[in-house]
């Protein structure tokens, strides 16, 4: 009876020590995972305040000084409304510009990642209802030149910004099989503005874009020196119709007033993404356009203006 009863204590003691053990070893494990928490938590925070500290948290909006518009004294032709707001600015997506013109309608698609100070402008003085009846004072065999209020070529809001997103310079022909007589080679400097292109006019200044464009409705060859800022994606063949209809020649530097009067009665910018339709090429365009006659058809701005 003795040695039966020994057993038992012997046995609730092993078992005693067993459950001692596996709280023990829960304990343990416990203490180990929220260890291993904490050091997470720790080491999250850690990684929280560095992103806050460096502004990772912060959309990227364009900076003030990136979008440097510079005020202008006023003068002949100068329109002040104002200047756009630098902070903000929005620098994704796409925009659609409607033009309404006598002869019908323009629409365009704007790119603010490429150009967004300059898009930024556009919508602004859009808002603005800067463009709306006004006439397009220059008309060239391949562009049609906008934005001056005063019809002039020497007219623009009060202040001007800088170039962004200008085109790459052509490369010389390096075909060896190339005729002798093929066009001349691009100039230095030149690009290739295909149709379809919107883009800004500026003068021979630096820093000097304001509110004129140029449409391009047929290839042309100008100067690496204009920033791109949209897509035609309607109205190509409104365009084509009042270059059909020819210039005065009264514009030195070429081109003239359109001999059929080109009125904006509205341009509106929305958030809207329009409906593209592939431009159709022009019967003539080329690439290897002569650099002397695209040249001397740059979009310009005469006086404080625009330069083109």
């Amino acid at each position: 009876m003795a040695s039966s009863k020994s057993r038992q204590r012997a046995l609730a003691r092993a078992k005693t020590e067993r459950q001692i053990a596996r709280r023990a070893a829960a304990a343990r494990r416990r203490r180990q995972w929220q260890a291993g928490i904490g050091s997470a938590v720790v080491l999250a925070l850690l990684v929280v305040v560095v992103i806050w500290k460096t502004g990772g948290f912060s959309p990227a909006p364009v900076r003030a000084s990136d979008c440097a518009y510079t005020p202008v004294d006023p003068g002949n032709g100068i329109t002040d409304v104002g200047r756009p707001p630098t902070s903000d600015v929005v620098k994704n997506g796409v925009k659609t510009m409607t033009i309404s013109l006598g002869q019908g309608t323009v629409t365009a698609k704007l790119d603010p990642s490429k150009a967004p100070c300059t898009v930024n402008s556009i919508s602004y003085l859009a808002s603005k209802k800067f463009f709306d009846n006004t006439t397009c004072h220059r008309l060239t065999d391949s562009i049609l030149q906008c934005g001056d209020p005063s019809g002039t070529g020497s007219g623009g809001p009060a202040y001007r910004f800088p170039n962004e997103n200008v085109p790459s310079p052509l490369e010389p022909s390096a075909d060896p099989s190339a005729p002798a007589s093929a066009d001349p080679a691009p100039a230095s400097g030149n690009a290739l503005f295909p149709i379809g292109t919107l883009a800004m006019a500026h003068s021979s200044q630096p820093d000097s874009n304001s509110s004129q464009f140029f449409l391009v409705f047929k290839d042309v060859q100008y100067p690496a020196d204009y920033t791109i800022f949209g897509t035609i994606t309607g109205g190509l063949d409104v365009l084509q119709k009042i270059g059909a209809a020819g210039n005065d020649g009264s514009i030195q530097a070429g081109g003239g007033k359109p001999n059929q009067e080109v009125k904006i009665s509205s341009l509106t910018v929305t958030d809207i993404a329009p409906a593209e339709t592939a431009p159709e090429p022009a019967p003539s365009a080329s690439a290897s356009t002569s650099a002397s006659a695209s040249a001397s058809a740059a979009p310009s701005a005469s006086g404080s203006s625009s330069k083109s």
